[in-house]
């Protein structure tokens, strides 16, 4: 009897297992990208159609670069690593191949990468010949004890991790010197790239590269390097990355500001999120948006100025690019 009924048991577990042939793949973490390309006075008006399109479908590349990545099972730090470099390696975006002009006529960038499991994170500034910064910054996570090197010495580091170097000459878009013509008098700010993203074993990580601001003073660093204002992962609430005025987003800490705000009094990532830009930000005149996923996969993309180049893609199969305020 005590045999019969161990069979019939196993039987009836068999059944069910068979009938929900699903069940783990229900309980699958998801994945999740989202990136921006800046945030700034970008009107509809002001754009041909041939540009808007550009941006679309570079920020279209950039999204399937890192989905690609995540759905074989890749991490979210490869996923952001790449996402990334398709848009420094565009000449729409500053940052990499789109950096603008210093005031001293040169281009000058930064980058940061953080991942969210152990809080590693690393950063490069005032680089001049790293073709993709932000694959400095992820040497400097990888490869040294520390978090940020500027100038030489990070380019040290890359050439001896085998990174790709440039002339300056690689940087040099016309349209970019012609911004800088333009902002000799009135500086031009905005249009560095980011990524966030949540892969399939739940890890969060955040990157963000960046041109700077043009015509900015010699020595200048904003927030795109610095851990906790432009970037910021932590698999215990999100992983951010922001664009911006850079100077109001360090005072602010905005990155870690709104993981805090979730860890600390428990909002939402869009709670949060709106807290920070809409509200903190805003009010004492600072520009700008991130972009932002939780542990979950929910996302936001907030943003206070008229535009943000911005896009987003999940395991679900959702994707959408926009540009403009409230489309």
């Amino acid at each position: 009897m005590k045999v019969y009924k161990l069979i019939l048991l196993l039987l009836v577990v068999g059944f069910h297992a068979c009938k929900n042939p699903q069940a783990d793949a229900q309980t699958q973490p998801k994945y999740v990208l989202v990136i921006h390309g800046g945030a700034g006075t970008i009107l509809k008006e002001n754009m041909t159609p041939e540009t808007e399109t550009a941006y679309i479908e570079k920020l279209n590349e950039a999204l399937e670069a890192g989905k690609s990545i995540l759905k074989d099972g890749g991490t979210s730090l490869e996923a952001v690593t790449a996402t990334i470099m398709v848009m420094e390696n565009s000449p729409l975006f500053n940052a990499g191949k789109g950096a603008v002009f210093t005031a001293e006529g040169i281009n000058e960038m930064d980058a940061s990468i953080m991942e969210g499991s152990r809080l590693q994170a690393g950063a490069i500034t005032g680089v001049h010949h790293i073709k993709n910064p932000i694959l400095g910054a992820r040497a400097v996570m990888e490869e040294t004890s520390h978090v940020m090197l500027t100038g030489e010495g990070a380019e040290e580091l890359a050439i001896s991790a085998g990174l790709e170097m440039v002339d300056t000459s690689y940087f040099f878009t016309k349209s970019r010197w012609n911004s800088y013509l333009r902002a000799k008098d009135k500086a031009e700010k905005f249009g560095t790239v980011g990524a966030v993203a949540l892969d399939k074993f739940g890890n969060l990580a955040a990157g963000t590269s960046t041109g700077g601001m043009t015509n900015k003073l010699k020595g200048r660093v904003g927030d795109s390097p610095i851990i906790g204002a432009g970037t910021y992962a932590d698999n215990n609430t999100c992983a951010v990355s922001a664009t911006g005025h850079g100077e109001y987003f360090i005072r602010n800490v905005v990155a870690y500001d709104i993981s805090a705000l979730m860890k600390y009094k428990n909002l939402t990532l869009q709670q949060a999120t709106d807290e920070v830009i809409m509200n903190k930000l805003k009010g004492i005149g600072g520009d700008g948006g991130i972009v932002a996923v939780d542990k979950n996969g929910h996302i936001s993309m907030t943003f206070n100025t008229a535009g943000m180049y911005r896009g987003f893609i999940t395991s679900d199969g959702e994707k959408e690019v926009l540009i403009y305020q409230g489309k």
